[in-house]
């Protein structure tokens, strides 16, 4: 072979090796005979659910890898409508965590297959349910139903989505197996029983036909539990049941809905569960979670662990529960769920047993635990500088009405909104403020005189206002309903009218909008200070070697924490969450600075610490 020969050789070589990386090795994935079949073997999928959402992005393989060591082969997670449009009509599917293709290529590249779940409605105590909020601003749209503005905004989404995952489902060399078709829509048909039977299941199919018209062609599955299958089942797809122990009930309900044959699927086993401001942390012991595993593994079921690895409600994307028809149950922001992967990617005593058991059941190999990522303490942060709220914002543009006006009416979605009225003649009383939504203080003259509370059902309190004074009321939105039948009822704000001993207070009103949708700018607010009112800190803090840590926000009031300008979220004096999880990908060396909206302000603070464990359990009534 002369040298020309070898060089073409080589070189051929040389590409073939450079571009082998490239080549999608193209796999199957089918439902047959009762069966998931993977490259026409049948496969049981032990399934972990983790939301992209919820997770620093330079943490997503970290976790990958985690969920692999427990011995875990699929990775779920649901896609949040409201997470991606950011704006009616902008859509980002690129910036940092909301990246999603980036999302599900780590997780083929870890080894895992991929189930989507992309709602649109979601529930997953993600505000709205994923909904955005503006969609009720729409006075021709019934959220939820068959309706033809509705569809028509989630035919616009579902056509977002699909364009960016259509060529990562396995049909195509990608890692996606399944898609969900709605999402415990069971659930709301059995608390929507004004709406015909008929009319939601004609909902639900277009959904269905949605995902089909714009290039869905895995199989697709609902989720529900597993009694409420009437209302939530969808002709031709796979029902899936949601926290059913028992494989007897799984299999009667499944083979009633799917033509008397399997699969079986739990697509939401729960190994934790959710936890509210102001209620106890839930536990679910490691012991019945390992029993309920061996169970689904010896009977051949599928299973997604919900959640493997919850994360963390970052910014005001928490949402809420209800008890009554009246208050709200706004969700923490950690969303640990005493999950087997903590918040912070820890793996907990129940991830270990889960481990040991799946070593014991599985016939694929399961790599060691990755080590944690480090885990730092910040002695102290010198908070230098204070901005008082009401002087922050005296020159910022405000809304007159008349009447009140809600945060949707104002065209904003999350943070808050100071109300005030001027009062030129005395008045006092008790002051009601009918559909508070959902916290609020009060104050006269820049007084603090009180506070209403969604939470705790409070909406009224004493008042004196004298002659020639302003009443303020700063107005927080906690979250908005993301599940059950008041998901329609979701607006935020004063949404009824304020009395005042009896008297109807209408005219005048001024209302500013504070999102907070960004850190504060401070560089041109002038100082200041005042107990009692809402105040804005800052300081700076200086990190020598970056790594998670946890702010203790114990000696605080409520308020919200920016660092490098990232929201990591609300903390409450209440509890049962105490620390504000600060990932170490969030910190640079060297300075850091940290911005605090302190709403309280019951004494003047001028530091905080991060420790290096989370506060989750400790509820003060």
């Amino acid at each position: 072979m002369n040298y020309l020969k070898l060089l073409l050789v080589a070189t051929l070589l040389s590409f073939t090796s450079a571009h082998a990386k490239d080549v999608k090795v193209k796999h199957t994935f089918a439902i047959e005979n009762g069966n998931f079949l993977y490259d026409g073997k049948v496969i049981q999928l032990h399934s972990g659910e983790m939301h992209y959402a919820r997770v620093p992005a330079p943490y997503w393989r970290h976790r990958f890898k985690m969920m692999k060591a427990m011995g875990l082969n699929a990775v779920a997670t649901y896609v949040f409508w409201n997470y991606h449009e950011v704006a009616p009509g902008v859509w980002d599917w690129k910036t940092g965590n909301k990246n999603l293709r980036a999302f599900i290529q780590q997780a083929a590249e870890e080894g895992l297959l991929v189930i989507l779940r992309p709602g649109p409605y979601c529930c997953a105590e993600w505000d709205f349910g994923g909904y955005p909020w503006w969609l009720q601003n729409d006075k021709n749209m019934v959220i939820r139903s068959d309706n033809k503005a509705f569809l028509d905004a989630c035919s616009l989404y579902l056509k977002q989505l699909t364009d960016q995952v259509r060529d990562l489902q396995i049909t195509k060399g990608g890692p996606i197996i399944m898609v969900q078709a709605e999402n415990e829509f069971g659930s709301y048909v059995s608390q929507r029983k004004d709406i015909p039977l008929e009319k939601h299941r004609s909902y639900n199919e277009k959904i269905k036909e949605q995902l089909l018209a714009y290039g869905i062609d895995v199989p697709l599955f609902t989720s529900d539990g597993s009694w409420l299958f009437k209302g939530g089942s969808i002709k031709g797809v796979l029902p899936t049941a949601n926290g059913e122990n028992s494989i007897e009930k799984l299999k009667k309900a499944v083979n009633e809905y799917n033509n008397g044959k399997g699969p079986y699927m739990v697509a939401e086993f729960y190994p934790g569960w959710l936890s509210h401001w102001a209620e106890p942390f839930p536990s679910v012991t490691t012991e019945s979670v390992v029993k309920q595993t061996k169970t689904y593994l010896d009977a051949g079921v599928s299973f997604n662990f919900y959640m493997v690895h919850g994360g963390t409600n970052f910014g005001f994307t928490s949402g809420a529960n209800y008890g009554n028809e009246t208050d709200i149950q706004p969700d923490l922001t950690s969303y640990d769920y005493d999950a087997p992967i903590s918040e912070a990617g820890w793996a907990t005593d129940k991830y270990k047993a889960i481990r040991e058991l799946m070593q014991k059941s599985v016939k694929y190999a399961i790599p060691a635990i990755p080590e944690r990522i480090p885990v730092i303490a910040l002695p102290k942060i010198s908070l230098t500088k204070t901005y008082d709220l009401f002087t922050m914002i005296k020159d910022d543009k405000f809304v007159e009405s008349d009447t009140l006006l809600s945060f949707e009416d104002l065209n904003q979605g999350s943070g808050y909104v100071l109300y005030r009225r001027h009062f030129n003649q005395p008045i006092e009383g008790k002051m009601l403020v009918k559909g508070i939504a959902d916290y609020a203080l009060v104050y006269v003259n820049g007084e603090k005189v009180g506070e209403l509370n969604r939470v705790f059902d409070k909406d009224s309190l004493e008042i004196n206002i004298p002659f020639n004074s302003t009443l303020d009321i700063l107005v927080e939105n906690m979250g908005r309903i993301n599940y059950g039948a008041r998901i329609t009822q979701n607006r935020k704000g004063i949404l009824g009218s304020v009395t005042i001993d009896g008297n109807d207070i209408t005219g005048d009103w001024k209302m500013y909008k504070i999102p907070f949708d960004n850190v504060p700018n401070l560089a041109s607010k002038k100082e200041g200070y005042g107990k009692g009112l809402p105040v804005v800190y800052s300081g700076q803090f200086n990190v020598d070697k970056v790594g998670d840590t946890f702010l203790d926000m114990r000696e605080w009031g409520k308020g919200i924490v920016f660092v490098n300008g990232i929201n990591l979220g609300r903390y409450w004096k209440v509890g049962p969450q105490h620390t504000l999880y600060l990932p170490g990908c969030f910190l640079k060396k060297g300075n850091n600075d940290i911005v605090i909206f302190e709403q309280q302000n019951d004494s003047r603070k001028t530091e905080l610490q991060g420790i290096t464990e989370p506060i989750l359990r400790e509820l003060r009534k």
